[in-house]
């Protein structure tokens, strides 16, 4: 899907009159008919606004975690909501942090889980044990 604001190189709170002034500036015959299709109708720009929201929130996601387009992306209607790669912490230091917390937790979790796991069991047993009693008398 087209970016119709940015080809049309207008901002997304634009009016009325700024955008059919675009639209008639517009050399591309086919963004011309795609804009005035989908921005003069105002059902049609509520939905497409909330499309673009979602979109924008998708390539802001996408440039969190590097995952930006190849060079035969690059200037196609595909890269429209593509923005560049957010490089303020390098991922291989988000990785190894993320990495040496999960060792963390795996060991922990082999350290605790022989006395918790019988002990949770027979502690479950016996409160399963006294629900029964009390249900039965």
């Amino acid at each position: 899907m087209r970016d119709l604001y940015q080809r049309l190189g207008i901002d997304r709170q634009a009016g009325t009159d700024d955008i059919r002034q675009a639209i008639d500036a517009c050399d591309h015959n086919a963004l011309k008919t795609d804009a005035s299709t989908v921005l003069e109708v105002p059902s049609r720009r509520e939905e497409y606004d909330r499309l673009h929201a979602t979109l924008t929130d998708i390539g802001c996601l996408r440039a969190r975690l590097g995952l930006t387009h190849g060079p035969y992306w690059r200037d196609s209607v595909a890269n429209d909501f593509s923005l560049p790669p957010d490089t303020s912490r390098p991922l291989h230091e988000v990785l190894l942090s993320r990495i040496g917390e999960a060792v963390m937790l795996h060991n922990r979790w082999r350290r605790y889980r022989g006395p918790w796991l019988i002990g949770g069991i027979f502690v479950l047993g016996f409160l399963m044990g006294a629900a029964l009693c009390h249900w039965w008398l």
